[in-house]
């Protein structure tokens, strides 16, 4: 095997895209060189270069390959179009199986050509999100000017060059030449191979390896936070993109000055992250700590001091401006600002925000009373409805738009608004992502369950639906987020009857889908969590049953009772029932309507006659009764009824009159089994 190293460093890659490209480095020159067997492939990003090492054979050997041409008999054109294609003659084409082919011998190929041809092509057609190209005499794109290509095989040069007909390509060529750091270390070293690679870029201050770049940028202000007694706010995105932005990263800490720490500290944090890349901290109350932390690209000989100088500086003046945007947001009431919502566009099929306030309002009041909430309550639930989306006119919102509701629950604190009603507004778009919590205070469910039901409702309405991997408007997370909201705080709802009064005064579209598509995102949460989506898929089959805590309930009983023996046997002779009347049913069916116990001619028959008619009422009594676990029991207590059934009866007698009265018992079973699920959907 040989050894391949593929370096490519350029001007600085913008951090979201380095770990994608890296990966499609690896997969396209995988897929390049797949007659060359590559093998323990590594990638590495960083700010500066891409790259990838892998394990090939030393030659593609010597082989024979064959191309199927048209059928004997076809049209001339066809016959001349294939050997003008492959660049021979008929002659060399031979006959087989009715079809013209063509056999060629190739010679071996080195690892050294094979790379040499593949990685130009490559690299013109590298798929960067954005490319840009730079110069005037080259057509070659990449995401930063690109300015070496390092590619050894074995430690040797392979050489190729960038350039095409009529296009020089930078003069770009192959070398055993890369860079460390752009300032503590400039200029060109020799590279011998990728483990040395590696090492020489450490001692020249840049650290290739994304994973220990992280772990020195999340140790090193971990360690700076708790010499001040404070921790760190958790941001793993910040982290990645810093660990981008940096090829030796040293944390550093500055000072907020104590004039700024009024500031919510939301703002004070998205503040620093969105405009500058630091990280927030907290005290051991968890407010806002008086303290920042940002990452260098180099180590300083004052130790930091006055770079930490020039960043404190530099947050000043940010905070300054959010402090504008605070004091002036204050000066309107929140409750003030509800009729310039009639003025901010929502979507231009579904109408203003103030239009939408109002019919949250009104959902939210709604919900709450569906909720059990008191009197006082309902009102609170309609007032934060009503302010939900007016800070969406406020200065700050407009310059952080990622507070948005938080921000409204600031303000309408400020104005002197219920607790409750203040909290909701603060906590309506909760959750806001996968892993964030959900709304726990009745009045905020009630506000972010209307939030959603309007949402979906609406773009389902108009036929703004997702498809593929497209969604836009934020559906698939707003279903997510009603089903968790749901579910966190175990409430008692019929979803269905809430999406029809959400719904009401709208026809059309696709509507008549979002039961299918609440179903569908309740399955995707429950695969999430390791649960069996095909128990819920038979639990399901008569219906989204609105009450999603019940509906859960049903299922976890019903994947309870199939673990049991009793359980899993049962669900093999209700397979085995619906196999025998799907192909009965075929011949001479529906064997629908009660049996005839006349006709019963053994003991077995009767026997699971007499268990079906105490089944059915206890399973239907339970199943009234939301005890689930007894109407699991009652038809798991079939089991060895049907086994003794199975074994002793033919049910396909040659009495045509005992066979139908048989199958019509067989499909009184399977009505059993439907009141609990469709048994044939659940896998095993």
């Amino acid at each position: 095997m040989a050894k391949l190293l593929l370096e490519l460093f350029s001007e600085e890659i913008p951090a979201g895209m380095q770990p994608r490209a890296a990966a499609d480095l690896g997969t396209l020159l995988t897929k390049a060189l797949d007659g060359l067997h590559p093998s323990d492939m590594r990638t590495w990003f960083g700010t500066r270069r891409i790259a990838v090492a892998l394990n090939v054979d030393a030659e593609i050997p010597a082989r024979t390959v064959s191309e199927r041409g048209p059928r004997e008999g076809a049209p001339e054109k066809a016959l001349q179009g294939f050997t003008r294609k492959h660049g021979v003659t008929p002659d060399e084409l031979t006959l087989e199986n009715g079809f013209w082919v063509l056999n060629r011998s190739l010679d071996p190929v080195s690892a050294e050509s094979r790379v040499a041809e593949a990685v130009p092509e490559l690299l013109w057609k590298f798929p960067w999100p954005k490319s840009m190209r730079w110069g005037v005499n080259s057509g070659f794109t990449w995401v930063r000017p690109l300015r070496r290509i390092l590619c050894l095989l074995d430690g040797r040069v392979v050489p190729f060059a960038l350039a095409r007909e009529g296009d020089e390509a930078h003069g770009l060529k192959s070398s055993n030449l890369t860079e460390g750091h752009r300032f503590l270390a400039p200029g060109a070293f020799e590279v011998l191979s990728a483990d040395q690679w590696e090492q020489e870029l450490e001692t020249r201050f840049v650290i290739i390896n994304d994973d220990r770049r992280r772990d020195m940028i999340g140790t090193g202000i971990a360690r700076l936070a708790a010499e001040h007694d404070v921790t760190v706010v958790q941001d793993d995105g910040l982290l990645h993109e810093v660990a981008g932005l940096v090829e030796y990263p040293v944390p550093l800490m500055g000072q907020i000055d104590a004039a700024f720490m009024d500031l919510p500290a939301e703002v004070m944090q998205v503040s620093m992250r969105i405009n500058q890349r630091y990280f927030a901290l907290r005290d051991k109350d968890g407010k806002a700590a008086p303290f920042f932390v940002f990452v260098a690209n180099l180590p300083f000989r004052d130790g930091g001091k006055l770079t930490i100088a020039g960043n404190e500086r530099v947050l000043r003046a940010r905070f300054a401006d959010a402090r504008h945007f605070w004091d002036l947001d204050r000066k309107t009431k929140l409750i003030d600002r509800v009729p310039a919502l009639d003025a901010v566009t929502f979507h231009a099929k579904l109408g203003t925000q103030g239009e939408r306030a109002r019919r949250i309002s009104a959902l939210a009041g709604t919900i709450a009373k569906a909720m059990g909430l008191d009197a006082s309550q309902v009102p609170q639930a309609e007032r934060a409805g009503l302010l939900a989306k007016a800070d969406l006119t406020t200065g700050m919102v407009g310059e952080f738009p990622e507070i948005q509701g938080v921000m409204g629950g600031y303000y309408a604190a400020h104005d002197g608004e219920n607790a409750a009603v203040s909290q909701a507004v603060a906590e309506h778009y909760m959750p806001r992502g996968q892993s964030d919590e959900t709304a726990k205070a009745p009045v905020s469910v009630a506000v972010a369950l209307a939030d959603r039901l309007d949402l979906l409702t609406g773009f389902f309405a108009i036929g703004e639906t997702p498809s593929g991997s497209g969604d836009p408007y934020g559906l698939r997370r707003a279903a997510l987020g009603i089903i968790r909201t749901i579910r966190d705080n175990g409430l008692r709802l019929d979803l269905t009857d809430l999406f029809a009064k959400a719904a009401a005064g709208r026809s059309g579209g696709d509507l008549s889908r979002l039961p299918d598509f609440i179903t569908e995102r309740l399955r995707v949460q429950l695969r999430s969590e390791g649960e069996r989506h095909d128990v819920l898929a038979a639990t399901l089959a008569g219906g989204l049953d609105g009450d999603l805590v019940r509906l859960l309930a049903r299922t976890s009983a019903l994947s309870d009772m199939i673990q049991t023996e009793n359980g899993k046997n049962l669900l093999a002779a209700a397979k085995r029932a619906a196999n025998i009347l799907r192909i009965e049913d075929k011949k001479d069916g529906p064997h629908i309507g009660a049996p005839d116990p006349s006709l019963y001619a053994q003991d077995e028959e009767r026997a699971l006659a007499a268990g079906l008619d105490q089944a059915i009422p206890t399973i239907e009594a339970a199943l009234k009764d939301e005890r689930f676990t007894d109407a699991m029991q009652a038809i798991a207590a079939l089991r060895p009824t049907l086994d003794v059934f199975f074994d002793k009866v033919t049910v396909n007698a040659p009495e045509p009159a005992l066979r139908i009265n048989r199958l019509k018992l067989l499909n009184r079973f399977r009505e059993t089994t439907a009141l609990i699920a469709d048994f044939g959907q659940i896998e095993g």
